[in-house]
């Protein structure tokens, strides 16, 4: 049984992410300034957390013949044992397995982690790790909080860290064509975007009862940072997602890709407002983030418009999910799978057109983060990139939630004129954790 599931995910089929790692410090003899790796140095990686997302995430470095995984971290045993016997069909050795990521942090033979837990634990992780001199490859979105990713800036700049946020339409080749395209003016000016994630196979989750934890999963530190609940089976792996103790929803799961994208096309300016409406109106489960959800920001010079809505795949377009760039010549509209210009029927100065698709950028940001940590330069979606995209992606969830249209200070990165959404920008770690480089 194990070993099926191993082979199904060394083909990608693993998508969903599950268990954590937990501490709150390292010890001294783990800090270290870290090294430059040579032109033909092995790489050595440990995953932390490793369930489905985790496990596609190392897969796709173990693609490469110069990386090496000796340790698999997870709370839950089963995942981390899903992961162990994944490496040693891989590279025919078995890599050690623990429970507390400090015994990762703690190695003197690793060059890099793989933060691949819940979102309510993407923050401290990083953040030891570049204390640990570790370079970071680190699932998206940063963190539940945009005073966490902040803090996890703070010290990737302090130690001088590589870190890339898995996001890895980043290292698409036709969303860089489609990029390009957008940015060389061809669509006249563009003063409107749109964004939609459709979800028909994303269905209720029932409410079962809360119950005993797994006995082969340490509950209490699966929670870590975040406030002490009773143990109940949808609050854990892949339905963490819906329950904002540990992340925010679509929103800021497809959110953080679509949107991103957006930002790579459209320019690095924040939001000047952003509000939001949406709630639970099809789904009776126990979840609690929006089954529906509209975000409209406004920028300095254009407006988007995030949507999202489950048990529905009919989109604009007739596509499930995609990104929809309105100019004045011409409209474009991209996805997975490849783009399409629109030429405006009263101008027809741009030519309507089709193009293809790419493969799977995974490979390719995995090769661009392991060719960053040889270079020692910026990976294409580094860590202030990765904190700029997920903060827009956090903005709609403030807004959703404080029920106000928010005015954002990005100097300063606070809302200034709701104490409700300004409270959300941070967040309160369970005693004892505390998170280096947090500032509120």
């Amino acid at each position: 049984m194990m070993e099926d599931w191993t082979r199904r995910e060394l083909i990608g089929a693993g998508v969903r992410a599950g268990g954590a790692a937990f501490a709150v410090s390292l010890s001294p003899a783990a800090l270290s300034a870290g090294r430059i790796l040579g032109a033909n140095d092995r790489v050595r990686v440990g995953l932390i957390g490793s369930g489905g997302q985790g496990r596609t995430d190392l897969a796709t470095f173990l693609v490469n013949k110069e990386v090496d995984c000796p340790i698999v971290c997870d709370v839950d045993d089963r995942q981390a044992a899903r992961a162990q016997v994944m490496v040693e069909e891989i590279r025919g050795s078995k890599p050690d397995m623990v429970r507390d990521f400090r015994r990762v942090l703690d190695r003197k033979d690793l060059d890099a982690v793989i933060v691949a837990t819940p979102d309510h634990w993407h923050a401290l992780p990083t953040v030891m790790a570049c204390q640990a001199g570790l370079d970071v490859y680190v699932e998206k979105p940063l963190a539940t909080s945009i005073a966490e990713g902040r803090a996890m800036v703070r010290a990737m700049r302090e130690h001088k860290r590589v870190v890339q946020m898995g996001t890895q339409w980043r290292s698409s080749e036709h969303c860089a064509r489609a990029v390009e395209f957008i940015q060389s003016g061809a669509l006249g000016k563009i003063r409107f975007v749109r964004c939609w994630a459709y979800h028909d196979w994303l269905g209720g989750i029932g409410n079962p009862p809360d119950e005993k934890p797994p006995a082969d999963a340490d509950y209490d530190m699966w929670l870590g940072p975040a406030r002490l609940r009773p143990f109940n089976p949808n609050r854990f792996h892949f339905n963490f997602r819906w329950f904002w103790d540990y992340a925010g929803g679509l929103m800021t799961d497809w959110g953080v890709h679509l949107i991103n994208v957006v930002l790579w096309a459209m320019g690095m300016e924040p939001p000047k407002s952003v509000s939001s409406s949406g709630g639970k109106y099809v789904l009776d489960d126990n979840s609690e983030t929006p089954d529906t959800q509209i975000a409209v920001y406004d920028f300095p010079h254009y407006a988007l418009i995030w949507e999202h809505q489950v048990q529905c795949g009919v989109g604009m377009n007739n596509r499930p999910w995609g990104m929809w760039f309105s100019g004045t010549e011409g409209t474009l509209i991209l996805d997975d799978g490849g783009w399409e210009v629109i030429s405006e029927p009263k101008k027809e100065t741009v030519k309507s057109a089709r193009y293809p698709g790419s493969p799977d950028a995974r490979p390719a940001h995995v090769r661009n983060f392991l060719n960053c940590m040889r270079s020692r330069q910026d990976p294409v979606e580094h860590l202030e990139l990765g904190h700029f995209v997920s903060t827009v992606a956090h903005l709609g969830n403030l807004a959703l939630r404080s029920n106000a249209r928010i005015l954002w200070d990005p100097r300063n990165e606070k809302v200034v004129n709701d104490r409700k959404a300004d409270e959300l920008v941070g967040v309160r770690y369970r005693s004892p954790w505390r998170l280096p480089y947090y500032r509120r």
